[in-house]
This record gives C-alpha cells, structure tokens and sequence, in this order.
C-alpha cells in the first residue's frame, strides 16, 4: 500500500463544491435523492471526471465552459441536459446571447435540425425563468 494520497478524494470533493456552485445545491441534493448502489459508480464517474477534473479546471472561464457544454450537448443530440445547463449559465456567466451565439456554431457545424431542437428548448426555458423572476 502507496503513502501517497489517493487523488480520487481531491477531485470528488472539487467536483462535489463545482457541481453545487454551477448546478445549486437544491439540484445535486435531488440527485442525490435519487441515486442506488446501481448508479453509485457512475455519480462518481460524473463528480470525479466531469465537475472534479473539467469544470474545476481554470484554464477557460466557466462562462466558456457553458457555452462549449450546451454546442457540445445540441451538437450531438443530448437534449435533455441541455435545460440544466441553460439554467446553470446563468450562474456561470453565459447569458442568452451567448447561448444563442454557441447554437448558430451548432447550425452551421452539426446541422439545423439539432441547433432548432435546442433553441426551442432554450426559449422553453427562458420562459419559464422570466415567469419566476
């Protein structure tokens, strides 16, 4: 056995604080609500890799990051993170410009059908956060 630290526990903990500042504690509490000994491995996976390694990193702003993740989740068909994200880009600086601007990217490198899919989600969203203002 290694007296080196595991470096699994820096990330997850750095993962966990990115994740509630982007996401809210509300949203992570609810998904904690929800998760099993099936998916344990998997919320890791997300905690560790996705908020723990690539959100926590400071090499762009969180404000890039939220509009690299909605292209990236629109691009490839992943609609339906992409209402959490347009929330979370509220917190992370991206406003709806910048949303509008990543799905132009979309149109023009992933085709309309999906950019189209996403700003109806987008405008679904925007709906409903200036109802609850």
């Amino acid at each position: 056995m290694s007296d080196v630290a595991s470096p699994v526990l820096p990330r997850s903990a750095a993962g966990d604080e990115v994740r509630r500042s982007v996401l809210g504690d509300e949203h992570v509490e609810r998904a904690r609500a929800q998760q099993t000994e099936f998916d344990n491995a998997f919320q890791s996976l997300i905690t560790e890799g996705a908020w723990g390694t690539v959100w926590a990193s400071n090499a762009i702003t969180r404000r890039e990051r939220s509009m690299i993740t909605l292209a990236l989740l629109a691009a490839l068909g992943n609609y339906d993170e992409i209402p959490m994200h347009i929330r979370a880009a509220a917190v992370t600086g991206a406003n709806r410009k910048d949303i509008e601007e990543a799905f132009q990217h979309v149109a023009v490198y992933a085709g309309v059908p999906r950019a189209n899919h996403a700003i109806r989600l987008a405008k679904e969203v925007f709906r409903e956060m200036d109802s609850d203002d």
